[in-house]
């Protein structure tokens, strides 16, 4: 690389720096404080993710994709490998949290892999453009600071640390033109190094491969026509009857048919919609006539340059893959099942061209979603910028713009995000999406969520944004530098988040009294239970680990990205956790479950080396508070922001027990 490339990109990567600072604020001056996220909801299980990697390595000298930080009681240590658990993330901030903290080296984290996301971009679409430096670097913040990345810098912090999506492509445009084996290496490398951030990005880089191979062994030329034969004209009458029975049952008029003798009972719209859409693909099929041109099989040089990656990813990906496949032969995998028509669901096709909801005007027109609705905001938000759509547009239409592989790559993860039923200003219209039939392929299931999907489209977009501006220079030149002056000066103004809302990451204070304790006890909060992505059973809150960060203590519930049924087994035949679990759903006890529970709470406490009992006033049933302060004769000791603090004042956990030691109990 020559001196003036290094220059440029080092630019280009300080320039990110100032946008990233600028359009977080005020998270600087609050670095050590705040996060960007409610360290109650899924933030907090990110932090601890950095807190409990760091603990295992460095701490514990232990394997860090397992713990026993969580689900303490259970006979084996947790396996990580299921866990969204972000271990790229971890990693970095693993020398910076002795010295910064947990809050601080998470927000330093953060910030680095936007930065890191806005980089990859650039050197990306630099690299597609033919060296347009201006344009790549515009393209680069688009992306990194779209809205639907900033909106899971509230809560999805594994889905910000994109670069690795933009690694591959650039992989891949390498491996295109040299068909190199040590260029596929780097691609198997980037899809590893994609799964250590999100395991969706490994999925999503195996999607973009296998459309991309199958792209360049098939070529299907498409003749259309506008004949009509018997056939055709029967297809046109069927699609009428179908849309004629849509109409009726959309109207309320009879949900039951006669046919043939036979009766017919439709209770909604899935199925008739899903024959008229079949009907209409068949249409359109026969319209454009589609010819299978050629078949290349691959050359023996691709292949190995496919086995290479395939051999680096796998590598590199090998204690992941080790502890996958263990809990596959225990039969511990998690694998929730898919619904015809309760899966979830996708964006809003509106979504992806609503202004941007964090700016300034939009949160005083509608309010912030982010505080009224962070649930939907977070998960669902699939804005992108609506000024690099529009250059594109205009580039299609005043320079010719031409680019069918990134919109493809763009048009068929946008749609791939609409999920299983197309939904458009908030209505379901029971039109099947292509996620619909994608999501029942092995490997592609595992993305359970279709709207993050959207992330690959934004990052298409955002290509054919420096695509367009670099045609639009092309073909205007005396005006290039007002062309890419006006866009950038919009693209600042349309992505700009406002004042960042902020929460506070601080932590009551009993439970500095908690980790100041040198015994190697357990900690119980009620609400008690188990959580995960899918299943919760009891109340667990996802702060509770959060509080770990501080006071260090094994925890007795948990909460994952998935959780086994095995699992949830081995914690509903501990009489006194399930009875916890029944307590903190607002459930009762009978009275021989109660005296039960009461008679063997010494032998629990004994058991479980429970040091600390940490009731929240807000969130615990009156007769689970009851129960705990009666069968541990619980004694406060300090309270604080929603904590109270007790120490069981049953026999106390004997001092000399190693930490390594499991509880039989």
């Amino acid at each position: 690389m020559t001196r003036r490339a290094w220059t440029s990109h080092l630019a280009a990567v300080l320039g990110y720096v100032c946008v990233a600072v600028v359009y977080s604020w005020p998270l600087l001056p609050n670095i050590t404080t705040h996060l960007t996220g409610d360290p109650g909801g899924d933030t907090g299980v990110y932090v601890w993710n950095q807190w409990v990697f760091q603990h295992g390595a460095v701490v514990e000298h232990r394997n860090p994709l397992t713990t026993e930080h969580i689900f303490s009681l259970t006979q084996r240590p947790v396996d990580l490998t299921q866990h969204n658990y972000t271990v790229f993330l971890d990693a970095l901030a693993m020398p910076l949290i002795g010295a910064l903290g947990p809050v601080a080296t998470f927000n330093v984290v953060y910030l680095f892999v936007v930065v890191l996301t806005a980089w990859m971009t650039f050197v990306l679409a630099r690299r597609v453009t033919g060296g347009a430096t201006i344009e790549a670097w515009l393209a680069g913040a688009a992306f990194a600071w779209a809205p639907l990345l900033v909106a899971r810098s509230t809560g999805h912090f594994s889905l910000v640390a994109a670069a690795p999506l933009a690694a591959f492509l650039w992989c891949l445009h390498r491996v295109e033109r040299s068909e190199s084996p040590k260029d596929a290496v780097m691609a198997g490398v980037a899809v590893a190094w994609a799964a250590f951030c999100d395991p969706y990005f490994a999925v999503y880089c195996v999607l973009i491969g296998t459309i991309y191979a199958g792209s360049r062994l098939v070529r299907v030329d498409w003749r259309p026509t506008w004949k009509h034969g018997v056939g055709t004209w029967m297809l046109d009458l069927a699609i009428v009857l179908a849309a004629a029975l849509v109409i009726g049952l959309a109207l309320g008029r009879g949900r039951r048919i006669e046919l043939g003798g036979m009766s017919l009972s439709i209770r909604g719209l899935y199925t008739p919609i899903m024959l008229v859409t079949l009907l209409v693909t068949a249409r359109v099929v026969v319209f454009l006539r589609p010819h299978l041109a050629s078949v290349k099989l691959p050359n023996p040089r691709s292949l190995k340059a496919v086995v290479a990656g395939g051999l680096a990813g796998a590598v590199v990906l090998s204690p992941v893959l080790y502890g996958a496949s263990i809990r596959v032969l225990e039969g511990s995998w998690v694998s929730p099942p898919i619904y015809w028509r309760s899966s979830p669901r996708g964006v809003d096709l509106l979504a992806f061209v609503t202004p941007n909801p964090q700016h300034p005007l939009m949160v005083w027109l509608f309010g912030n979603p982010q505080l009224t609705a962070p649930t939907v905001y977070v998960e669902y938000t699939a804005s992108v910028s609506l000024v690099a759509l529009a250059v594109v547009v205009l580039a299609v239409a005043k320079a010719r713009l031409r680019a069918p592989g990134w919109v493809f790559l763009t048009a068929t993860f946008a749609a791939l995000a609409l999920g299983p039923f197309v939904h458009v200003a908030g209505l379901n219209t029971y039109i099947p999406g292509p996620w619909a039939l994608l999501r029942y392929v092995p490997v592609i299931s595992m993305t359970r969520m279709p709207p993050r999907f959207a992330i690959v489209a934004a990052l298409g977009l955002s290509v054919l944004f420096a695509l367009a501006l670099v045609e639009l220079g092309r073909r205007f030149p005396h005006h290039r530098r007002t062309v890419l002056t006006v866009a950038a000066v919009l693209l600042a103004f349309e992505l700009w988040p406002g004042p960042r809302p902020l929460y506070s990451a601080s932590i009551a204070s009993v439970y500095d009294i908690v980790r100041d304790d040198p015994r190697p006890v357990r900690v119980l909060e009620l609400p008690f239970g188990v959580r995960d992505g899918v299943t919760s059973e009891g109340n667990f809150s996802a702060r509770y680990q959060f509080h770990q960060t501080v006071h260090g203590k094994r925890l007795i519930g948990g909460y994952l990205s998935r959780v086994s049924s095995r699992r949830f087994r081995e914690i509903n035949r501990l009489p006194t956790l399930a009875g916890l679990i029944a307590l903190s759903e607002g459930r009762t006890l009978t009275a021989e479950q109660d005296a039960a529970l009461v008679a063997g709470a010494p032998h629990f406490v004994e058991r479980s080396r429970l040091g600390w009992v940490v009731i929240h006033p807000s969130r615990t049933p009156p007769a689970l508070r009851e129960f705990a302060l009666r069968a541990y004769a619980l004694e406060e000791v300090a309270v604080g922001d929603d904590a109270v603090l007790y120490r069981p004042r049953l026999p106390a956990p004997p001092v000399n027990w190693t930490t390594n030691r499991r509880s039989p109990h």
